[in-house]
């Protein structure tokens, strides 16, 4: 996992209508919550999407915005985010070289650990949390992000 502090890697990668979308395009309107998680449809990752998807009213309320990165085409995550309604970003990357570049890959190469970051406006890590199956980890960063972001 990147170290908070650390410059974010940029990317481009496509979105689930297959528009190409970078790191720094995302940054323009304000800091964003990245977050990685394995597959599109697999029940640890609709639970956590569905919990993005709660939050997402208070997400936008603070200034943020969210987007998910996962190795499905951008054809799953359609119909992912259709299925479970979700209004924010997902990005497909197949090859998994972003997934590599922010250190999230699995095991020998295999899957995706469950991870999210925090990045500022200016490409800086703020904070990052890794804890594959435990997903209210996840969502309790989130929460935490949204107050941060919320003080300044």
């Amino acid at each position: 996992m990147l170290a908070p502090g650390t410059k974010a890697p940029d990317f481009s990668l496509n979105d689930a209508g297959g528009k190409i979308v970078s790191l720094k395009q995302l940054l323009k309107s304000g800091p964003l919550i990245l977050y990685f998680y394995p597959a599109d449809f697999t029940p640890g990752c609709t639970k956590e999407a569905c919990a993005v998807r709660d939050l997402h009213d208070d997400i936008v309320a603070a200034g943020l915005r969210v987007v998910g990165v996962s190795p499905q085409s951008t054809a799953s995550h359609a119909r992912f985010r259709e299925r479970h309604e979700l209004p924010f970003t997902l990005l497909s990357d197949p090859d998994k070289a972003t997934i590599r570049l922010y250190d999230v890959d699995g095991p020998l190469g295999f899957g995706v650990r469950r991870g999210t970051y925090l990045i500022d406006t200016k490409g800086v890590i703020l904070s990052a949390v890794l804890a594959d199956l435990r997903i209210a980890e996840h969502d309790a960063f989130m929460r935490e992000a949204i107050a941060v972001i919320a003080k300044r």
